[in-house]
């Protein structure tokens, strides 16, 4: 297709159809992390270390880390998705009013859980901590996460930018091939060399992720694109060999369970064709109210899944049965994620992209009246009158200009989704 070849910009958005399967598989790698957390993951919530508690069930839940590496794939997918026939305004405004209304209540909520309830695990959180842990950036800081699985929205922030730095050169289809075909390679010879700061911009740890399903979104446009395929082989073999010891790695060190090479390389790629048969075939037609509904939920489940459920279990392991009590957690949790989505989310979203959208609309009659103020100044001849022309001068603006439409939100986020999507959240919404 021209869009994969060519130079000339995406043809306008449209309102897309939501991916009823690709927001179940958010939600899907949402739960598999938060039953990781709370069954594999080494904690002192049961009292002994969970593997003691659920030494089968742990086995398994063990390689529920490797939803990151699904939620990263789908943020690949996603977040270009959002991108595509937009502009870098519309496109800022639409991660932002995506990822921060439930983040800023998670961070609040889960700051006070530690700083009030439950001070015995707040370990190096202080309020100073929370308000950094506010801006997202707190990583860009060197300052500690409220919450571990934070450590997953810096990475994504940075993809983010990634992306609209393509905006800005221009995103084209060719263009995006190129990058992600060269991305994952120059991310890991900065690392390899040492430099840091490069590597880190970079995302050098798991670029084949995102840049993998960034080359499934192209086959959304074209299936007989060569090179997307390419690009997307590329990006699997990556994954499967680098992204996928990353894994491997947190999982062993968290768990004590071993990760055999194999595994860990299917496990990544296996998450590579579990978009794909979301995107590419006809199952990207499937449309339920629940599978809407678990995408809606992923983002903010996500956010507060970890401590809020590790506090529940640490009241009640000692009075229930563990299966009852694991039950309890995830019931909790669920709920306290609906309320996010149902009273922040949705009221606040609509209200923050408004004023983003005046916002800009200000800067852009701001730059305008600066630009009119250097040409009355350098440009301007005499007037009628024989007197130079006022530089100051500036037209009062009837009405603000105005901005692209967003589309309406996954998880997701969203990424990615989305007025967002992880999130993870565009038709299928990366929240």
């Amino acid at each position: 297709m021209p869009a994969l070849t060519d130079s000339a910009a995406p043809p306008p958005r449209t309102k897309r159809a939501r991916m009823g399967v690709l927001d179940g598989l958010r939600f899907l790698a949402a739960a598999a992390v938060m039953l990781f957390h709370y069954t594999a993951l080494g904690n002192p919530s049961w009292g002994v270390p969970p593997t003691q508690v659920f030494p089968g069930l742990s086995d398994l839940t063990a390689f529920g880390a490797f939803g990151v590496d699904l939620f990263f794939v789908i943020s690949g997918f996603v977040i270009l998705l959002t991108a595509w026939g937009r502009d870098v305004r519309s496109y800022t405004i639409s991660r932002i009013t995506r990822l921060y209304p439930a983040y800023w209540v998670a961070v609040l909520l889960t700051g006070f859980l530690l700083l009030v309830l439950w001070p015995d695990r707040r370990d190096d959180v202080e309020l100073t901590t929370v308000g950094v842990n506010l801006t997202m950036l707190q990583s860009a800081f060197g300052m500690p996460h409220v919450d571990g699985v934070y450590w997953t929205l810096w990475v994504e922030l940075r993809f983010y930018v990634l992306v609209g730095v393509l905006l800005v050169v221009g995103l084209t289809g060719a263009r995006v091939l190129a990058f992600a075909a060269l991305w994952p390679a120059a991310g890991a010879m900065a690392h390899e060399a040492g430099l840091d700061l490069v590597a880190n911009l970079l995302v050098w740890d798991y670029a084949p992720l995102f840049a993998g399903g960034m080359a499934l979104f192209l086959l959304t446009k074209d299936r007989r694109s060569l090179i997307a395929w390419l690009v997307l082989a590329e990006n699997v073999i990556l994954g499967a060999a680098w992204s996928g010891r990353e894994t491997a790695n947190i999982i062993v060190s968290n768990t004590g369970h071993a990760v055999p090479d194999a595994l860990s390389a299917a496990a990544v790629a296996g998450s590579f064709a579990l978009v794909a048969l979301a995107t590419l075939t006809r199952l990207r037609h499937v449309s339920a109210a629940w599978l809407t509904t678990a995408g809606a939920l992923t983002y903010p489940l996500y956010l507060v899944h970890e401590y809020w459920g590790w506090w529940v279990i640490h009241l009640l392991h000692d009075a229930l049965p563990r299966y009852v009590v694991l039950a309890v957690a995830v019931v909790v949790v669920l709920a306290m994620a609906w309320l996010i989505q149902r009273f922040v989310e949705k009221p606040l979203a609509p209200v923050l992209r408004d004023g983003l959208r005046g916002a800009f609309a200000r800067l852009e009659l701001i730059d305008r009246a600066a630009v009119r103020r250097g040409d009355a100044t350098h440009g301007a001849g005499p007037g009628p009158d024989g007197r130079a022309g006022e530089a100051g001068a500036v037209e009062p603006a009837a009405s603000e200009p105005p901005t692209t439409g967003v589309v309406p939100a996954v998880t997701g986020s969203s990424t990615g989704s989305s007025t967002g999507t992880v999130r993870e959240t565009a038709g299928t919404a990366a929240r």
